[in-house]
């Protein structure tokens, strides 16, 4: 039987960046559920990359997102978190307008490469959501970098659709394959800073999505068609299809605990504590939603 507090933590990485959430019984208040673990905010997408330097080009120079940190660490620590034996890892911290993400490359060991013949449903398909202030200027932006294309163009949404007509959107591959979706929001539409004066092309991330399988344990589904492939079960995080939504707790024990005792799968040996000013967190453990996708439970 699935546990109940994955289901609205499934929830809660599908939000928008920057909410924040007393608990995941409140996040989904219609399900009926013993109480949840207490998530404070959604905090960054971890991405596994294979070569960080190529990464770093792309993200900095095309999407024209700012190096924050750049950090190279090894040890027990890494290796219990991550559940990679022998882990080193890079981590590079990048941030575009208010939002953030951690790009991540083994060192040691190496991992596979994402399927070349992934889909967007998939179940280990998730992307991110760049927000433009021009879609005509960004996808020239894209043609001009000679990005791979996952969509033929970009696409307005058509105004019968009430909640997302007006929206132009384009997906596309970053360097590894992962993929990326540009939107641009009309007036009305979106969180208002998507619409303030800004000579800016590339704006910020508006919220991360996965592909899941039911929502009756997920919360969340990606609608049609429904005949995407399960989450590969011998998946590391030194692999690039890995990413991982990390969200903020208050308790890293006491979430530790409880989703313990919901019989969550854990990628983590337990809760990994260190004591690295160079890292966000103090305290940090990884596991599993019901479909496979990693999920970092984290404390600053």
């Amino acid at each position: 039987m699935r546990s109940k507090p994955l289901q609205a933590l499934l929830l809660a990485a599908a939000l928008s960046f920057g909410w924040t959430l007393p608990s995941f019984t409140e996040a989904a208040p219609q399900r009926s559920s013993p109480p949840g673990v207490k998530i404070r905010s959604i905090g960054t997408i971890l991405i596994t990359v294979g070569d960080m330097d190529r990464s770093l080009d792309f993200y900095s120079r095309v999407l024209t997102f700012e190096k924050v940190s750049d950090t190279e660490l090894a040890g027990g620590d890494v290796e219990h978190l991550f559940g990679v034996f022998g882990a080193r890892v890079r981590v590079v911290r990048m941030k575009l307008g208010d939002e953030y993400v951690e790009l991540v490359q083994f060192l040691a060991p190496r991992g596979r490469s994402i399927p070349a013949d992934s889909r967007s449903n998939d179940l280990w398909f998730q992307h991110i959501a760049v927000i433009v202030s021009n879609m005509d200027r960004a996808y020239q932006v894209l043609r001009q970098n000679k990005v791979e294309h996952a969509s033929s163009g970009p696409q307005r949404l058509p105004d019968w659709n009430k909640n997302a007509g007006g929206i132009k959107a384009f997906y596309f591959k970053d360097p590894d394959e992962h993929p990326v979706e540009i939107l641009e929001f009309p007036e009305g539409k979106g969180d208002p800073k998507w619409h303030r004066g800004t000579d800016r092309l590339f704006l910020g991330i508006d919220h991360t999505a996965i592909a899941v399988s039911d929502t009756d344990t997920s919360l969340l589904e990606y609608l049609s068609p429904r005949d995407g492939r399960p989450f590969p079960v011998d998946e590391h995080a030194n692999d690039l299809v890995h990413r991982e939504t990390i969200l903020m707790t208050p308790d890293v024990d006491a979430a530790a605990s409880q989703l313990g005792a919901a019989r969550v799968k854990f990628v983590s040996s337990g809760v990994v504590v260190h004591h690295l000013e160079k890292l966000d967190f103090s305290k940090a453990f990884l596991v599993r939603d019901p479909d496979g996708h990693a999920i970092e439970i984290a404390a600053q």
